[in-house]
């Protein structure tokens, strides 16, 4: 494990994480069905999630999103998705919207 700027931990590589968290890459992935489902758990939004659309603002516009919220988001992308975020990708931008969010993960993936 590594430990990011912000005090984040990451292992090394995404096949160091527990293979339930995963989502597999060789299945048909949906991102914003899944994205809209961490929203949901770590936000405690219920099901308002569900009805999100690429042009639903977050950074701002949610009181449940403020730093820690946005932490525990990116730990559980990472986990969920198998990826790793540095520091230096992290910007308000990325979470300005649903739509931008979800472009920044399908990005990690096809990278």
């Amino acid at each position: 494990m590594r430990s990011s700027a912000c005090g984040r931990s990451h292992a090394a590589t995404p096949a160091a994480r527990s293979p339930k968290t995963l989502i597999s890459m060789g299945s048909n992935l949906n991102v914003d069905a899944e994205l809209k489902h961490i929203l949901g758990e770590v936000l405690s939004l219920g099901d308002r999630a569900d009805r999100y659309t690429a042009g639903t603002a977050l950074l701002g516009s949610l009181p449940e999103l403020d730093s820690m919220a946005v932490v525990s988001l990116i730990t559980t992308i990472e986990e969920r998705f198998g990826i790793v975020v540095g520091d230096d990708e992290i910007s308000a931008q990325t979470f300005e919207t649903f739509g931008s969010l979800s472009d920044f993960v399908q990005q990690k993936l096809d990278a």
